[in-house]
Parts: C-alpha cells; sequence; structure tokens
C-alpha cells in the first residue's frame, strides 16, 4: 500500500501510536457489490422457496387480494433479508461482512475499536441518503471527494473503512478465544509482551491489569498475583507469543 493513504492514527495506553490505513471508495465498492450478490442471492432464496411453499406448486405467483400469510412467510422475510443484512452481519462479525473480509476491509470507531451496535444502525440507516439518486450516487461521490473517503453514513455514525491488516500482520492474533482484541488492544499487547524486560515491574502490571480488565474473561482477569502469572494471562490473550526479555 502507497504511504500516501490516509489513517486513522490512535494513541495507545504504551505512547505508541496505531496507525489504520483508510480504504478509498474502490475498495468500498468492491465490498459492496459482493455483498450485494450475496444478500440479493439470500434474498431470492427465501421468496422463491417460500412462495413454492405456500403456492403447492412451481408457481411464484402472488395471491389476487390482500393475503397476510403471503405478506408474512414470502414477502416480509425476503425484504427484510435484503434491507437487514448489513446490519445483521456487522454486528454478528464486528465491523465486517463477508464482502469486506474478501475486500480486506472492516468498520471502525474513531478509536479504532469495534463500532457500537447504535454507531451500526446509524451508519446503515442513512444508506438510503447514500444510495440517492441511484447506484449509492451521493455515498460514492462523497467517498471521493473527503479526506477519509467516508460516505453520508460514516459521518452521521463517527465511523469508517479501514484496510485490515495492512502493515500490522503480527498484531492480530487469531488464537484469542473470545475473540475481542480490537486493533489498539492487540497494539499494545504486542508492544507489552515486546517490552515487558524493559518496563518497571508496576509498569507492566499496571498495563497489564488494564488490558486483562478489558479483554480477558473475569476468570483471567481475577489471577493478577504476580508478574509470572500476569504475563502468562498475557500469552494465553494473544496466542503464541516471543518469551519475555531478560
Amino acid at each position: 500500500m502507497s504511504g500516501a493513504l490516509p489513517g486513522l492514527v490512535i494513541d495507545s495506553v504504551t505512547g505508541i501510536d496505531v496507525s489504520l490505513p483508510v480504504a478509498g471508495p474502490g475498495a468500498r465498492a468492491f465490498a459492496f457489490l459482493i455483498d450485494w450478490h450475496i444478500r440479493l442471492i439470500l434474498a431470492l432464496a427465501w421468496f422463491v422457496a417460500a412462495a413454492l411453499l405456500y403456492n403447492g406448486r412451481l408457481s411464484l405467483a402472488a395471491p389476487a387480494g390482500n393475503d397476510a400469510l403471503w405478506f408474512g412467510a414470502v414477502l416480509a422475510p425476503a425484504l427484510a433479508i435484503y434491507l437487514l443484512y448489513h446490519y445483521v452481519v456487522e454486528l454478528a462479525m464486528r465491523g465486517r461482512t463477508p464482502g469486506k473480509r474478501i475486500a480486506g476491509v472492516r468498520i471502525v470507531a474513531r478509536d479504532g475499536s469495534a463500532p457500537s451496535p447504535g454507531a451500526l444502525l446509524a451508519r446503515n440507516a442513512f444508506r438510503v441518503i447514500d444510495s440517492l439518486p441511484l447506484f449509492y450516487g451521493v455515498g460514492f461521490i462523497a467517498a471521493l471527494m473527503t479526506r477519509e473517503h467516508l460516505r453520508i453514513g460514516d459521518m452521521a455514525a463517527g465511523t469508517l473503512l479501514v484496510y485490515e491488516g495492512v502493515d500490522t500482520p503480527a498484531l492480530v492474533s487469531a488464537a484469542h478465544p473470545a475473540g475481542r482484541l480490537d486493533a489498539v488492544g492487540a497494539e499494545v499487547l504486542a508492544e507489552l509482551l515486546a517490552r515487558w524486560g524493559t518496563l518497571t515491574p508496576d509498569a507492566r502490571r499496571r498495563l497489564a491489569r488494564q488490558l486483562l480488565e478489558r479483554y480477558a474473561s473475569d476468570a483471567d482477569a481475577a489471577d493478577t498475583r504476580d508478574d509470572a502469572g500476569l504475563h502468562a494471562q498475557l500469552e494465553r490473550l494473544a496466542g503464541p507469543v516471543q518469551p519475555p526479555q531478560a
């Protein structure tokens, strides 16, 4: 990636800045097209299967009159899948969708953490404006014109789209069982483990406890009696890491 990319710079508690390169309009469009095809296929699949079951024959025809069963079992679920796809999937995958994963991007809040449910709801509600007049014209123009390539929904929600894992491949560990490490937490954890032997005992214990209280389970966070125990808990949180420095 080019060094000229705009980025979200976050101060970590160790004093080391975390830089998350901001994704451009091209990556946005690529991720959206993939997700659009996925949600369209899912919605159509539901509609076809439910309509066939409703009609009891090879026909997708709607009933002549108003039928609550047709609306509730065939049409409404298909519309819900299409309209709520992004919000539900982004909420479940912490700012990601299948399309975003393939494009290598994800949604983050301004502090680099996973976006809140409220932020995701606001972001997706503003798709109505971003999609105007056709084919996300307003959103695409906004992403082209703003420095951080934000669409209207991002401006309203306080979110932005960043490249996943660019220039920091070793910071996010897939071995963390709870999957709760965000970009900032992964950066701080990696930095703390790398500098463990150079920090004063008080400083490393304080930082270790802050990390464990935020990202570890209650059972893990409770066992914080000595340096060796704290370091072992941090290793479990991060997955395979380098041993502490002498």
